[in-house]
């Protein structure tokens, strides 16, 4: 599975109907209850692969023969077309305001979020995935002030043998830190990291942020969660 906020396209989305997944920024005031969806990175386990490997890994589908030889896959087996799929993804056009790439290391990692951010950045990460298909109550919401303003780069993990990373990085973004609460006991479950995208101007009419948001593109600002393993970078 690939988590819905992968590309804001609506290409590769998970476009399956699960509440929560999006919502207004009005919706992060405190005392508020509100759905939080899954946010379980669904992920095979996997692990980088060794430097040596991962810098001969080229996302192009002129390279997926290689890679297919790489990782002993068949051109039409199951991870034939997992990495075809894969390969598609991250060779897809970015849309306006969007910086991407696939990175296949921690290094590379670091090098996109700092090419972008500068070299003084704090990465951010949701704390657990408690509260997970509840209904949960927002506690202290803060706003992390960044030092470039409404910029951050966002990385997904992907399908893939090894972990890659889907990088992408937009303006117009503001990234929260929300307590989240038991809506019962008001004892914290969790800390969510929460992004939202305020200029939604070139996203695809069917992204199920529209549905759930009943709007369309350029005419409503964005909010999602950040997933389990999924690593929010902004400059300090």
């Amino acid at each position: 599975m690939i988590s819905y906020a992968d590309s804001a396209t609506g290409t590769h989305l998970d476009s399956g109907k699960e509440p929560g997944k999006f919502f207004r920024e009005s919706t992060l005031k405190s005392e508020n209850v509100m759905p939080m969806p899954d946010v379980t990175n669904k992920m095979p386990k996997r692990s980088f692969l060794p430097r040596r490997i991962s810098l001969k890994l080229q996302f192009s589908t002129l390279k997926l023969p290689q890679l297919n030889q790489i990782f002993r896959a068949k051109e039409n087996s199951p991870m034939g077309k997992i990495l075809a799929r894969t390969i598609a993804q991250c060779e897809s056009a970015a849309i306006y305001g969007e910086k991407k790439s696939c990175v296949s290391s921690i290094k590379d990692t670091i090098d996109f979020a700092t090419a972008i951010l500068g070299h003084d950045v704090m990465v951010l990460s949701t704390t657990s995935t408690g509260g997970s298909k509840q209904q949960v109550m927002v506690g202290q919401v803060k706003r992390m002030e960044s030092s470039d303003t409404r910029k951050s780069v966002v990385c997904h993990q992907i399908l893939f043998p090894s972990v890659i990373y889907y990088c992408h990085s937009f303006l117009d973004v503001e990234i929260y830190e929300i307590n989240m609460l038991d809506r019962n006991s008001e004892v914290q479950i969790n800390r969510d990291v929460v992004i939202c995208h305020f200029n939604t101007s070139a996203w695809s009419p069917n992204h199920p942020a529209f549905l759930d948001l009943r709007s369309s593109p350029g005419q409503t600002e964005a909010c999602h969660w950040a997933y389990e393993n999924n690593l929010v970078s902004i400059a300090i």
